[in-house]
């Protein structure tokens, strides 16, 4: 049971975030730069939180580790983005900050988890 509130709440998690880059794509100026910024992040921070749901109904454990994995390549792209917008800087506001740190919070929690994923597999328990 506890098992199952942590994967909703990492479900909460992941769409607050999604959230919380909308909010920062609502940040952007509406120039070349702003809006391929904005583009990007939106689809990259709402992917996350999709592919986290696909990966809670995945078919088998590779299909699962599979779908981890694009949900923490989706949220480097975010932290990626996230960056150049602080670094250029198109906008500045706090909400860029707090979506930059909890894009680093998400992927510990995702290469930890991938990691744990990797270790639990009884094909590679077999092989040891």
């Amino acid at each position: 049971m506890a098992n199952a509130k942590q994967q909703f709440n990492l479900e909460d998690r992941l769409i607050d975030f999604a959230c919380l880059c909308l909010d920062v794509c609502d940040l952007l100026p509406n120039t070349k730069a702003g809006n391929n910024l904005e583009y990007q992040l939106s689809k990259s921070a709402t992917a996350c939180a999709l592919i986290y749901g696909e990966a809670q109904a995945a078919e088998s454990r590779p299909d699962f580790l599979h779908k981890m994995k694009v949900v923490l390549k989706e949220i480097r792209e975010s932290r990626v983005n996230l960056r150049i917008i602080k670094q250029k800087p198109v906008a500045q506001n706090e909400k860029i900050d707090l979506a930059l740190h909890e894009a680093n919070q998400l992927m510990a929690i995702f290469l930890k988890s991938i990691e744990t994923a990797k270790a639990n597999d009884p094909l590679r328990q077999k092989q040891k």
